[in-house]
């Protein structure tokens, strides 16, 4: 691998790990109805767990309410059920036509410990980046052993990858205050 081999890599699989933090923390609950909140809950329908937005349409019609309706209606008790189990502390209210969830305001404690479990999961992400690094500095050291590549080929090349980090920590520290801030706001 040459320098832009190793710098594009690097910046694609820390795009990753950006998109991996976005995705967690879409699922997070904010005390706002989104239909992001369900995505990760899956039914057992027909003996196979399957995701609930490819069961039905989910919709959020006010801020504080989903609006799940099934294209098979005989499928509402399974997704009833699969609400009901989930992590999420929501109770499914069923009408045989369309389930709606009521999304409650969050307490104080609940925002705080919310907030707590966003700077984790930005951590992580920030753990991953640098483990990312870890490895292109690795690829680095091993052109430069090989003598693929020169000695300061190496250091400019392992200079690029840790203003490519300070990069990237910045991205995921801006993500993760908003989303707190979003979950704080009340």
């Amino acid at each position: 691998m040459n320098a832009a081999q190793i710098q594009k890599d690097t910046k694609d699989r820390m795009d990753k790990a950006l998109d991996v933090l976005k995705n967690e923390l879409k699922g997070l609950r904010t005390g706002r109805a989104s239909p992001a909140l369900l995505d990760s809950i899956r039914v057992d329908y027909f003996g196979s767990p399957t995701p609930l937005k490819q069961l039905g349409n989910i919709t959020a019609p006010e801020p504080t309410q989903l609006l799940i309706k099934p294209f098979d209606l005989n499928s509402l008790k399974d997704i009833e059920k699969a609400i009901r189990s989930s992590d999420l502390g929501l109770a499914p209210n069923n009408d045989g036509k369309v389930i709606r969830l009521q999304i409650p305001t969050m307490s104080g404690e609940q925002r705080t410990k919310m907030a707590k479990k966003i700077k984790e999961v930005a951590e992580h992400a920030k753990v991953s980046c640098r483990n990312i690094r870890r490895d292109a500095n690795k690829h680095f050291d091993d052109g430069e052993k090989a003598k693929t590549m020169s000695e300061d080929d190496v250091k400019k090349g392992k200079d690029d990858i840790q203003n490519l980090l300070k990069l990237y920590e910045g991205k995921i520290d801006e993500i993760a205050s908003t989303k707190t801030k979003e979950v704080m706001e009340q």
